[in-house]
């Protein structure tokens, strides 16, 4: 059986709201997924594995909630429109849009292929560029949206052995901060959020000695939960997120403070 979405301490109403989120498959776009689709959107899964995104939309349907599964490649500008035309077709809106989707390749720069920096390039950054083009229009023309995208404090200080994922994030921070000053006056917002090491398939790779290193290193003394970045995502695609725009929301138990 799928698992439920966890409780939310942070109650938000998206009712009558279409929300699209990029990775929904596992880690923290599914969290993000079942909480929006809890606040009471409609949600949109978009990842490439079709069985994980049956999953995610299995556990917001059996919550009550509706969901579809849409299957892209995030790096495919046709892929793209196609998703977010086919959505808007199926519920004649898109209100929410969060670029989650993103990989990592982790070498030190002197051993980094060249398909290593582009692969990362293109999934994190120019997938959310395409999904972000795409959205705009509807959302400029409805006056009415909310775009999260995202990043993580590797955008914002660096990591060894990740140019490629701290530059792809850093982008979107960028990217954030300008599109926010093109759709301000269209009232759509853009923002960021920036995860420190949350708890997910890819920080347990690391394994317990590197965590436990990490945990010391971190004021609160604990990885972050999926949970914990869905409320932050919950509050910026909230109505009383209105006068937030080209911020960057770090959600890293003081890591970065």
């Amino acid at each position: 059986m799928s698992e439920q979405p966890a409780p939310l301490p942070l109650v938000v109403d998206l009712q009558g709201q279409v929300a699209l989120v990029t990775g929904a498959s596992r880690g923290i776009g599914r969290a993000i997924a079942l909480a929006l689709g809890q606040a009471g959107a409609k949600v949109a899964c978009v990842a490439r594995s079709a069985d994980k995104l049956a999953e995610t939309v299995a556990a917001i349907q059996q919550a009550g909630g509706t969901a579809q599964a849409f299957e892209c490649d995030v790096t495919s500008g046709e892929s793209v429109t196609k998703v977010v035309e086919t959505v808007i077709e199926s519920w004649s809106r898109l209100d929410i849009l969060v670029n989650n989707a993103g990989i990592t390749r982790d070498t030190l720069i002197p051993r980094m292929s060249d398909e290593q920096w582009d692969e990362v390039i293109d999934t994190n950054l120019r997938g959310a560029f395409l999904f972000t083009r795409a959205a705009t229009r509807p959302m400029m023309q409805a006056r009415y949206g909310r775009i999260i995208n995202i990043s993580s404090v590797s955008g914002l200080v660096g990591n060894p052995g990740q140019s490629n994922y701290s530059a792809s994030k850093a982008g979107l921070i960028g990217m954030t901060r300008s599109v926010a000053r093109e759709l301000a006056g269209r009232k759509v917002t853009v923002n960021s959020v920036a995860p420190g090491f949350i708890e997910t398939e890819m920080t347990e790779k690391l394994g317990e000695e590197i965590l436990g290193e990490v945990k010391k290193k971190i004021p609160a003394k604990r990885l972050g939960t999926t949970a914990d970045i869905a409320a932050a995502v919950l509050y910026l695609a909230s109505g009383g997120a209105s006068y937030v725009t080209g911020q960057v929301l770090t959600v890293d138990g003081g890591l970065t403070a």
